[in-house]
């Protein structure tokens, strides 16, 4: 039981972004059910092996769902779609530009049909424009967005190691699902809900954009350093670790001084009066920075920031994130199934009081077809006969 316990969701998804939504949702304890391909099923299933000879995109993004294997191009495959569009409050899809449509299930034919549907797109670019038709994969809408050209070093730009624009849209896409639901319970109207990924991004994207509109020119690109603060980046201590401190305001720069360079007079020198002072001489800035830093370990370095209220943190690898103390003293990990065995996984980052996030197990392809089948009214020769023709 969740909040959204009687909420069915129908997903026509893959990769990402709409299965990063449609997991939120059902963590929260929408009933999700997934429309997979017969036979290779989403087509993250097969990004990689690593996680006991699943997918890593897979387990991350799929937990709490029922599969249901459907060749929906199948003239058979309409009576089953018909029937769990009808006990559907939500369809959500990502398909490449067009082919809902092609398919009959575009947000005008359905909303058309069922009034009180709630049908989510999520395309690359918006359903027009000159761009409408595009396929759009995370890194061309990351450079299509700007964000490559402001990320990485003086020398390269670099992309995020992480779906940034695929982990947008899925965000905005769960967000406005769950606005199209709250309204619906005061008009009983549906909706459609339009994501774009560029759309998303370029929310995220608004720092840079004002900074380039009104400057005349993009923030710098600096590497782990921020573009418009000094100190703020990492400097490297005795033993082998980095350490990330900023300062954001001047008693915190007269606190570092005093406190961690002993030099309370380099706070009132000209170089670095104020922040765009001392960005200007960010090289000169560091070095002194670095000195007293590269003399401590790590544990050392974060005790003296914290004693003296200079924000920080450590530069954790993955493993040592996994590990991350913080995590384990808030429990937040737990355990789901899957096809190959018990995962760890992390509890999603809302807290709602009073409720527990479902964390229901990742499905194999297929895994409730009869289940579904059954549910929707079809007797058991019924299944086998979509079975033997190849709907299922």
């Amino acid at each position: 039981m969740g909040v959204l316990d009687g909420v069915r969701v129908l997903t026509l998804e893959q990769a990402v972004s709409a299965p990063f939504a449609s997991r939120h949702l059902a963590d929260q304890g929408a009933e999700i059910i997934k429309l997979e391909r017969r036979g290779s099923g989403d087509f993250a299933r097969g990004y990689d092996t690593s996680v006991l000879g699943q997918s890593s995109h897979f387990v991350w993004l799929n937990r709490g769902k029922r599969s249901l294997t459907l060749d929906v191009k199948h003239p058979r495959a309409k009576e089953v779609l018909d029937r769990l569009l009808e006990r559907s409050d939500v369809f959500l899809q990502n398909l490449i530009p067009g082919a809902a449509g092609r398919l009959g299930l575009g947000a005008e034919q359905l909303r058309a049909r069922f009034p009180r549907l709630i049908v989510c797109n999520i395309s690359g670019y918006g359903p027009n424009g000159p761009y409408r038709d595009r396929k759009a994969y995370d890194l061309l809408v990351q450079c299509e967005s700007g964000l490559v050209s402001v990320t990485g070093g003086p020398d390269a730009p670099a992309k995020p190691g992480i779906a940034t624009a695929d982990i947008a849209a899925g965000m905005y896409a769960y967000s406005g699902i769950l606005s199209a639901l709250y309204r619906r319970e005061r008009s009983g109207e549906g909706a459609v809900v339009e994501v774009s990924m560029l759309e998303a991004l370029a929310e995220w994207m608004g720092y840079p954009m004002y900074y380039t509109e009104y400057r005349g020119e993009p923030p710098a690109r600096t590497g782990m350093r921020h573009a418009t603060i000094a100190p703020y980046g990492p400097f490297r201590t005795a033993d082998g670790g980095t350490v990330v401190l900023g300062v954001q305001n001047e008693r915190e720069w007269q606190a570092l001084c005093e406190h961690l360079l002993g030099q309370p007079q380099l706070a009132r020198d000209p170089r670095f009066a104020d922040n765009s002072q001392r960005v200007a001489n960010r090289e000169e800035l560091e070095s002194r920075i670095a000195k007293v830093i590269g003399g401590m370990d790590a544990s050392a370095a974060t005790a003296r920031l914290d004693a003296i209220g200079i924000a920080n943190g450590r530069m954790r690898s993955m493993a040592e994130f996994i590990e991350h103390p913080q995590l384990a003293a808030r429990a937040r990990w737990r355990e789901v199934d899957s096809p190959a065995g018990p995962l760890r996984a992390l509890l999603p980052p809302v807290d709602l009081s009073g409720e527990q996030a479902s964390m229901g197990p990742i499905p194999g392809l297929g895994e409730h077809n009869d289940e579904i089948l059954d549910e929707l009214g079809f007797d058991s020769d019924s299944i086998a006969g979509l079975r033997e023709a190849g709907v299922i």
